[in-house]
């Protein structure tokens, strides 16, 4: 099987090389040509637009930042609608709008063409162990035929019902990463005020019903200040943006998303933004004039 794979970023870029290591023949493209050139040099194959890559392959992987970029890449000038087969299939497992997914699959159809809307969750040390979970919305016969390609990048890949239950569920997992995320940071300030040592209340209740992989995560790297991505906070941003906008859109109740939006944001008017999210250590430590540490 012939892929194609459009967007080399800090995830796009280790889930490429994995399927070169699975044994796909590969065909990449970029906007910066430096990752192009990295992905050659490991045996794939360099195309100068989406519209050239989509001609030469069976299937059409994009991993690109949020939904104005993938209707670009997909439906704009020289993208690959233009190229693609009918009868071809576009993977995208981007994070983006669950209603984007929806119209960009309708004007797919209109060409024959199928998409799998598969956002991906486990940030950047699982997109280079190959250990990702994919969320896949669309066809059940299509993401049968991919299941295999999706795993070559993945530990886990689910199947949660048309197109657009992809996104719907990366929201949910995004919603539910940012609140672990702000619990634990409360938490761990709340105990070094108290004058309790972080890392003792870290390992007494890592084992009960306040364990989760978030902590286990996100907490040794806020104890050793390592705020380094991971998943930058401004990219948390855009997916509570999506959380919130779908909610709007249905009628769906999400106070404590929006009260994490507002923190999430406060960090970015700092200049914070292109921290990893375990940064949001950073807004409760200066109201309580505390580190958290070792």
């Amino acid at each position: 099987m012939k892929v194609g794979f459009i967007g080399l970023g800090i995830m796009g870029k280790p889930m490429a090389k994995n399927l070169l290591k699975a044994g796909y023949e590969l065909v990449v493209t970029n906007r910066s040509k430096t990752s192009v050139d990295e992905l050659v040099n490991a045996c794939a194959i360099g195309a100068n637009s989406a519209k050239e890559l989509a001609q030469q392959v069976d299937v059409v992987i994009t991993m690109l930042p949020n939904s104005p970029q993938v209707k670009e890449v997909i439906l704009g000038e020289d993208g690959v609608i233009d190229g693609i087969k009918e009868g071809g299939v576009i993977i995208d497992m981007s994070s983006i709008a669950p209603l984007a997914s929806q119209e960009i699959s309708a004007q797919l159809a209109k060409k024959g063409v199928e998409l799998l809307d598969a956002p991906v969750s486990g940030g950047e040390p699982k997109a280079i162990e190959g250990t990702l979970s994919v969320m896949v919305g669309g066809k059940k016969e299509v993401f049968d035929k991919f299941y295999e390609l999706m795993m070559s990048m993945a530990s886990s890949v689910v199947y949660t019902g048309k197109v657009g239950a992809g996104n719907t569920t990366k929201l949910a997992n995004q919603i539910i990463v940012a609140l672990n995320i702000a619990g634990m940071c409360e938490a761990l300030v709340l105990a070094t005020k108290a004058g309790v040592e972080p890392e003792l209340v870290y390992q007494a209740i890592r084992g009960g019903l306040a364990g989760s992989a978030v902590l286990d995560a996100k907490a040794p790297l806020v104890m050793d200040r390592k705020f380094d991505p991971g998943f930058k906070i401004n990219l948390h941003i855009k997916d509570l943006q999506n959380a919130l906008d779908t909610a709007h859109e249905i009628g769906a109740p999400v106070h404590l998303t929006a009260a994490i939006m507002e923190i999430m944001q406060a960090m970015k008017a700092q200049g914070e933004d292109n921290l990893d999210h375990c940064g949001l250590i950073r807004y409760y430590e200066r109201l309580a004039k505390v580190e958290v540490k070792r």
